[in-house]
């Protein structure tokens, strides 16, 4: 995370997002190590026999995970920002997320297309061979053009600019103001009352663009994630409300456990799950968002109370999360390519395909990409000796993920969108 001003000049590093972007980052690993065995929702490449047991791990992670990086990326661009030229910030910002992506388009997510061609039967000489179709058979999941999990990257980039403008007109005292407005809200109404605006995306707008993340039908999710994305540009500079959501931290726990209950109630006794205007339609909306949002309030709060340290392992996390989450997805295709096959139980599939797919990861980033200055370029990192990267300087990491893993938030009984191409 970059260094926060304090009074009297000094500057104080919120190492606690520093912390909580790296463990989601590690949590993702898992997340879609666990997606070839989650029952009901599709994937790139499914196990022959299937867990519900993972589908509850997954869909609780799925719930807060990539809610609670968009606000940290949107933290990490307010100090980015700062009281820099908006162009200058935008030429940095492409840098940093527009290379990456295309470099992955074109060179880490194809593997993942191959190995899933595959297993659904295509034959190739090599991969030499099916890398040129990338470019020739369209988009995925007709054709093998796709950024697959990446879309994180690209949603990142798309905010940044758009949402530029009204960054730079917000900058000095009209965010100031913003933010005492929002500190008066949250002192009357709770900070709970922030889930509102994101339970009318869902219900507006969810039922029609249902994904995957394509931009064309996900303007549903898009939206979600921007006002989380908004809301932690907005909290970066206001110091009340980061300590209302630190003394807080216990409520917003209770309140996340409640509602979870009352979702996974609902959910297993298939009593209701769809998103609509009509009443039972707009409380599950409600439901939905206020436990999202009461588990980022929860992790931010207890984060903020806890990890505000740093530590060698941080500084080294931080240097490398961004390629190793550009790098993780293809690693976990690739090897469960060959451990699905194999006659072991679910778990033990699991446990193995992600311990080997975080190692793997790891090895393939200090090996390939953290010495070399141009492949440290390509993955969006800086020059070796400068500065370590950090969510202001790097929102991406502040970036973060399909989708077809973070399987959303959909309407179904397991609110997934079973989408193959695209989960977090």
């Amino acid at each position: 995370m970059p260094d926060a001003p304090v009074p009297g000049g000094r500057s104080s590093r919120r190492h606690d997002l520093d912390w909580l972007r790296v463990l989601a980052i590690v949590l993702l690993v898992f997340f879609h190590s666990a997606m070839p065995f989650v029952a009901e929702w599709g994937w790139h490449l499914k196990n022959a026999e299937m867990s519900n047991l993972l589908l509850e791990l997954n869909f609780f992670m799925s719930r807060w995970r990539m809610a609670l990086l968009f606000l940290i990326s949107g933290v990490g661009t307010a100090f980015a920002l700062g009281a820099r030229p908006a162009g200058l910030f935008a030429r940095e910002r492409a840098k940093r997320l527009l290379l990456p992506l295309a470099f992955g388009i074109v060179m880490v997510v194809p593997p993942q297309i191959y190995m899933e061609r595959l297993a659904q039967g295509e034959t190739f000489s090599s991969y030499l061979a099916f890398w040129p179709t990338i470019f020739t058979t369209g988009t995925y999941p007709t054709g093998n053009l796709s950024w697959h999990h990446l879309w994180f990257v690209a949603y990142l980039a798309i905010y940044t600019i758009a949402l530029l403008p009204l960054f730079v007109w917000l900058r000095g005292d009209r965010v100031a103001r913003v933010g005492a407005w929002l500190e008066r809200v949250a002192a009357r109404a709770g900070l709970a009352v922030f889930a509102l605006p994101m339970a009318a995306v869902l219900v507006l707008l969810l039922p029609h663009f249902p994904g995957p993340q394509d931009i064309v039908h996900d303007v549903a999710m898009m939206t979600y994630y921007m006002l989380y994305f908004i809301i932690g540009y907005l909290l970066a500079r206001s110091t009340p409300l980061w300590e209302r959501i630190e003394r807080e931290r216990g409520t917003s726990l209770r309140w996340a456990v409640v509602a979870t209950l009352i979702v996974n109630y609902v959910r297993w006794n298939d009593i209701h799950h769809g998103l609509g205007l009509d009443l039972a339609g707009m409380a599950w909306g409600t439901l939905l968002s206020m436990m999202a949002w009461c588990w980022v309030l929860t992790f931010l709060g207890y984060g903020k109370r806890y990890l505000s340290r740093n530590s060698a392992l941080l500084a080294w996390a931080n240097e490398g999360i961004y390629p190793i989450y550009i790098l993780h997805q293809t690693v976990i295709v690739v090897l469960a390519f060959y451990v699905l096959p194999l006659r072991e139980g679910v778990f033990a599939k699991f446990i193995f395909l992600s311990m080997v797919s975080l190692g793997v990861t790891i090895a393939v980033y200090e090996v390939l990409v953290r010495p070399f200055a141009i492949v440290r370029t390509l993955f969006g990192m800086k020059p070796r000796g400068a500065a370590p990267v950090t969510s202001g300087v790097n929102p991406a990491f502040a970036p973060s993920g399909v989708p077809a893993g973070d399987a959303g938030i959909a309407t179904g009984v397991a609110m997934a969108r079973p989408m193959a191409g695209s989960v977090e």
